[in-house]
């Protein structure tokens, strides 16, 4: 071998004692493995006559034991001489080429093909050598070599074979052929040997001995671990793929490289990429990478992912065929040109109902898109304060419009980007006057009319001022799609486990040091981040079905954002917040966020309603049927059951909504009350008409040198505090309990003071809550009412709350003082 070759002295010196004419093999085997040999009989042949004459106990069967360890050493030695033999014989017989490029000193022949017959795919060698750690296929001048760690051996392919012929299919990550043999017990032979050799390649050593015990009869591991670089053409050619494999394919966690630097690390199944994963792409403009942290299903981008690019963009959102589809946000993070999307997405591309907000403008575009332009009907809301709806074409306005002034002033007709009236139109001012005609706008000149003004309206009409945009536009049904299409898509995909963190989401730490650095693509998910298994999801909506019952879970269900309804909720929440707050805060949207809210509430009722029965159908229950009513019914339960256990998540939108759309009335009312204020308690009931019977006049308890009539916030104390908690809840229905708590401390009050219960008709009621009202000094009364009014139950509409919320609406009495 080389190595004797380089110590030629030292040879010489170490086999002095033989003559020229004797081989150097001869003279190598003599000196070092014909005296280990000897000695390996002897020690055998001792133990054996030692073993004879000892009783039967421990010391015998230690001995016994010593003696197998021998025969397998001697056993051992003789395959390892045999194989040498075998392999040396190989080489000589080998052509220089193929020498020259297989043999290696420590690589061993294990099997041959012209020792023991067998034959490739057609045409695909004439030779196959089975080595320690390399199957080789010969064909005329070239050979093909696979690593045996990543060879899998496959029996189970007889259908596959031709007549006559046993095969076995042999896998390996980029290519996959057949050995066929005539006879059934070669083939076992070499299915055998094969399974051996890529067990011990795996362990990294050898059986002892060789083809003894040990290793017999157990075959190499399906899963494995290894590192491979794909060579030919297909996605991954040229990419280094370390991680775990089964069957001859990546599967399980892995890492892929390319030499480009693309890195994608994550989950594979069957060779594709499936599963969580993260992808980094280089830029090749800028020295910085696109980052995909994303759901992969067969190879492609499918499901919830966070892409954030090199450019300081950022989309959270849905993915399908490798690009965005459904609902996503996109922002624009950087100084320059900063804007959000929230929207829908088709084909990569804004598509459909969405929110643009530029922040340079500060301006908000709700409505409809087409490949990335606004296109068809959209609102605008700017910073100001102004509100106008036009029609779009490819990111500009055509066509009339109508624009909303901050000051009550509506426009109709046609005007340019820049807010001027041009051509004909209809100008309504705050005062109610009407200026109906052409309008020019020429430079220098400012803008100038050719029309009527009509002065005969003292007032506004409140339709005008309060007109309420994109109800006729945007139906409440075909907003965020979305959202609502990935839902149905995991409820008809059976909710399976696979698809159910795809929908759901996830939920990792990120930042952009780590994301400019290749440690970012070790990120881990903590423990703590899995989702409930859905099996545990459906086995808890059956249990509960009653109504408290279910209350309880839903409100546990949609807190969690790891919960399919937690998760629709809080992308509805974000949709919403997108819309309506900040700019979005104009009162001529309430109506549509008000029904928005309560569509939310039906859909989760209906989804919710699609969980159960997909949990009866799998436990062999049979699902209600469908009644008449059904709509009314889910309509119902929609707003008693779901609405109060959603609505905190858009109260403060919705609120201030509401806030704007009744502030008129409710600074004439605060001024009211601040007038009212400087009443004395006897005083105000005395303005206010309430009968003196009913007056608590004992409950004005006197100190020294103070006189009665001089006394405030004394009377019907406990319903004044009782009515403060109105603004402490979000909840209709605890804001009606209030209102009914309020009415029956009044009533306490009336019937200790007449000692006699006492049940207030509607002319002692009314100026007994005023009094009350102007007590509580409840400054967005006005809102509060009609909030109340809009999102109740139902069920609650008529009888005492009915009463108790018309008695309420009196601020116009409120007004009198204030003039």
């Amino acid at each position: 071998s080389e190595a004797w070759k380089h110590h030629k002295t030292v040879l010489k010196q170490f086999l002095a004692g033989f003559t020229s004419e004797t081989s150097m093999s001869l003279a190598l085997y003599t000196v070092l493995h014909k005296p280990l040999r000897d000695h390996i009989e002897q020690y055998i042949l001792l133990l054996t006559k030692l073993n004879e004459v000892l009783k039967e106990g421990s010391e015998k069967d230690v001995v016994t034991s010593a003696i197998k360890e021998y025969v397998k050493l001697e056993s051992f030695i003789r395959q390892v001489l045999d194989e040498a033999c075998f392999t040396k014989s190989l080489w000589e017989s080998l052509g220089c080429k193929f020498t020259d490029m297989l043999c290696v000193p420590e690589r061993r022949l294990l099997e041959d093909s012209k020792n023991l017959h067998i034959s490739a795919s057609t045409n695909r060698s004439d030779r196959i050598l089975l080595f320690d750690d390399v199957l080789v296929l010969i064909q005329g001048n070239s050979f093909q070599s696979f690593d045996l760690k990543l060879v899998w051996v496959d029996e189970n392919c007889s259908e596959k074979s031709a007549p006559g012929l046993h095969g076995l299919r042999i896998i390996t990550p980029e290519e996959t052929f057949f050995l066929s043999a005539k006879d059934l017990q070669i083939k076992a032979v070499w299915q055998w040997k094969l399974n051996q050799a890529v067990r011990q390649a795996l362990n990294g050593k050898r059986d002892f001995p060789l083809w003894g015990q040990t290793g017999e009869g157990s075959e190499p591991p399906s899963c494995r671990f290894f590192t491979y670089v794909f060579r030919l053409e297909g996605k991954f050619k040229s990419a280094s793929y370390e991680g775990e494999w089964h069957g001859g394919k990546p599967h399980g966690k892995g890492t892929l490289k390319w030499r480009d630097g693309r890195n994608h690390v994550g989950d594979f199944k069957e060779g594709l990429e499936h599963g969580f994963g993260i992808c980094l792409v280089p830029r090749r403009s800028q020295d910085r990478y696109d980052c995909y942290k994303c759901h992969w299903y067969e190879g492609k981008m499918r499901g919830y992912g966070i892409c954030e690019y090199g450019n300081d963009m950022v989309y959270k959102g849905y993915f399908k065929e490798n690009v965005r589809q459904g609902f996503g946000i996109l922002e624009n993070l950087s100084a320059e040109n900063p804007f959000k999307y929230t929207g829908q997405w088709e084909n990569d591309k804004k598509n459909g109902y969405g929110v643009w907000e530029d922040k340079d403008r500060g301006e908000r575009y709700i409505g409809t898109w087409l490949n990335d332009h606004k296109h068809g009907q959209g609102i605008v809301v700017t910073q100001s304060g102004v509100c106008y709806q036009r029609t779009f074409h490819a990111d500009k306005m055509v066509g009339s419009g109508i624009l909303l002034l901050e000051d009550d002033s509506v426009y109709e007709g046609n005007f340019t980007e820049d807010l001027t009236f041009v051509g004909k139109g209809k100008l309504s001012f705050a005062n109610g006057f009407v200026l109906e005609g052409t309008f020019t706008n020429k430079l220098g000149q400012g803008l100038q009319t050719h029309g009527i003004l009509n002065t005969s309206n003292e007032q506004l009409d409140d339709r005008i001022t309060k007109a309420q945009l994109g109800l006729e536009e945007f139906p409440v049904e075909k907003r965020w799609k979305g959202i609502y299409d990935q839902f149905l898509e995991f409820i008809h995909s059976g909710c399976k486990e696979e698809t159910e963190e795809s929908f759901t989401g996830f939920h990792i730490q990120t930042s952009k040091e780590l994301r400019k650095s290749q440690e970012y693509l070790f990120c881990q998910r903590g423990t703590e981040d899995v989702s409930w298994k859905i099996e545990d999801i459906l086995d808890e909506l059956v249990q509960h079905q009653g109504l408290e019952s279910l209350q309880s879970y839903l409100e546990k269900a949609l807190k969690s954002s790891l919960h399919p309804l937690g998760k629709l909720l809080k992308a509805l929440t974000i949709a919403f917040q997108a819309t309506y707050s900040g700019i979005g805060a104009n009162r001529h949207l309430l109506t549509m966020a008000q029904e928005e809210v309560k569509y939310y509430a039906k859909k989760i009722w209906e989804f919710y309603q699609g969980l159960l029965h997909l949990a009866l159908e799998q436990k062999g229950q049979l699902p209600a049927k469908c009644v008449d009513g059904e709509t009314r019914y889910v309509d119902q339960k929609a707003c008693s059951v779901v609405l109060p256990l959603i609505l905190p998540c858009f109260y403060p939108e919705l609120f201030m909504l509401y806030m704007l759309y009744h502030e008129r009335e409710d600074d004439l009312y605060c001024q009211g009350i601040v007038d009212l204020s400087l009443f004395p308690d006897i005083k105000l009931l005395e303005f206010l008409d309430v009968q003196k019977h009913l007056w608590p006049l004992k409950d004005l308890t006197l100190t020294t040198n103070q006189r009665r009539s001089l006394i405030k916030d004394k009377c019907f104390l406990s319903a004044t505090e009782c009515l403060q908690k109105l603004i402490t809840t979000v909840d209709p229905r605890e804001k009606l309990v209030i209102l009914q708590k309020t009415y029956e401390e009044i009533e306490s009050t009336v019937s200790r003071v007449v000692e006699k219960d006492y049940k207030l008709p509607m002319d002692d009621l009314l100026p007994l809550l005023m009094y009350v009202v102007s007590r509580a000094k409840i400054q967005h009364l006005g809102a509060e009412i009609h909030l109340i009014r809009d999102l109740m139950d139902p069920t609650n509409q008529g009888g005492l709350y009915d009463f108790l919320l018309t008695a309420l609406e009196v601020r116009k009495c409120f007004r009198v003082t204030a003039a």
